[in-house]
């Protein structure tokens, strides 16, 4: 593919909640390692709980991924930061180095390429989008990646505009839309025992997202609330998700019919989709937005926020039932109707079907090694 390895940073993979970011550097790692070309290797952080030295190694979960794996000497926080202060270099020998985030490694000398993932300026336009250090974190990190790094890769035309805007050249930035047949086929049985565990026997409403102020979980819950008595029955809102920043309104006094699941295995959220009357993601601000689009795999019509660039119409053609994100009766109206009109719901499900096949990750995985082949 190239004439030396990539090197791909993935020390988004070491984080407690790996997150949207998490998927797709796993989902682009499994479709890069069945397309059978190789010239792959991971970097990132030691790992959690091996300390130099030790004569027995923890197993390095990263090594199940299918590529050879290099490790700092370093563990992820400290490591970060030294990148933050340009120390700590990625290893010599790769080319293209390519960072799924905007954690990114300096390299030892000049001429080795450097490219990383942008998934969102959220933290620009939401200051909610994250903590406050995070805000000076991701500020400070594309400061850096502006002046060094030579190209960026972004999930929708939304991002490059944006990336644009803070100083990206029209030529460094390369759109790539993730894909959504990551999932796994559907676990029915585990789905339905989660859910009779926690109390839910019938239909139910769908969400799923990381549990953070940005994914405005808390206008759902108020949507849901004035739609529950305009569906047939008082049909439950399932809301999974690994808890995030400031997730817990959501878990611990949820409101009535609010039922939170927590994390749950891909098998078996897959089978919680497929069961689902409708699905509901309406976040603030949206880099791409893979739940609609896992959704939509799996036959279930999305009530979606504008933001979100995966459910966008196509064509004149719309996959999903768009919403404003800041109008709660709005948000109610989407829910009803999704939840109850029949031809709507064929019209969302005929369409998003059709979205969800186009984008498969093997396709990502062919526009990624394509975007290192330029570069190298």
């Amino acid at each position: 593919m190239t004439d030396r390895t990539v090197l791909l940073v993935v020390e988004q993979l070491r984080r407690r909640v790996p997150g949207g970011i998490g998927r797709y550097a796993r989902s682009l790692l499994g479709a890069l390692a069945a397309d059978g070309d190789g010239g792959v290797t991971l970097f990132a952080s030691r790992v959690p709980g091996h300390a130099p030295g030790r004569i027995m190694p923890i197993a390095d979960p990263l090594a199940t991924l299918g590529f050879p794996v290099v490790t700092s000497r370093l563990p992820g926080r400290l490591l970060t930061r030294a990148w933050g202060r340009g120390l700590a270099p990625a290893p010599a020998g790769f080319a293209p180095v390519h960072s799924v985030s905007l954690a990114i490694p300096p390299v030892r000398g000049r001429g080795t390429p450097r490219l990383a993932t942008v998934h969102d300026l959220s933290w620009r336009s939401h200051a909610d989008a994250t903590t406050a250090r995070g805000r000076r974190w991701h500020e400070a990190a594309l400061g850096r990646a502006l002046r060094e790094i030579d190209a960026f890769v972004v999930p929708s035309e939304s991002v490059a505009e944006e990336l644009r805007a803070a100083g990206a050249s029209n030529s460094a930035v390369a759109v790539i839309a993730w894909g959504g047949d990551h999932l796994p086929a559907p676990d029915h049985l585990g789905a339905q025992g989660v859910l009779a565990r926690a109390g839910v026997d019938g239909p139910y409403l769908l969400s799923v997202s990381t549990l953070e102020p940005r994914k405005n979980l808390a206008r759902l819950a108020a949507a849901y609330a004035l739609a529950r008595s305009r569906l047939p029955e008082p049909w439950p809102l399932v809301v999974v998700g690994p808890r995030g920043w400031g997730g817990a309104a959501t878990t611990e006094a949820p409101p009535p019919g609010v039922i939170p699941l927590g994390a749950v295995g891909d098998a078996v959220l897959a089978g919680l989709y497929a069961g689902a009357r409708a699905f509901a993601y309406v976040p603030l601000t949206e880099g791409f937005g893979l739940p609609p689009l896992e959704a939509m795999g799996q036959g279930v019509p999305v009530v979606v926020s504008q933001a979100v660039p995966s459910a966008a119409e196509v064509s004149g053609t719309r996959c999903a039932w768009r919403v404003d994100p800041l109008d709660v009766e709005a948000i109610a109206d989407g829910l009803v109707r999704v939840g109850t009109d029949d031809q709507l719901r064929a019209e969302l499900i005929a369409a998003g079907s059709t979205r969800a096949r186009s984008r498969t990750w093997g396709s990502v995985a062919t526009e990624h090694r394509a975007l290192w082949r330029s570069l190298s």
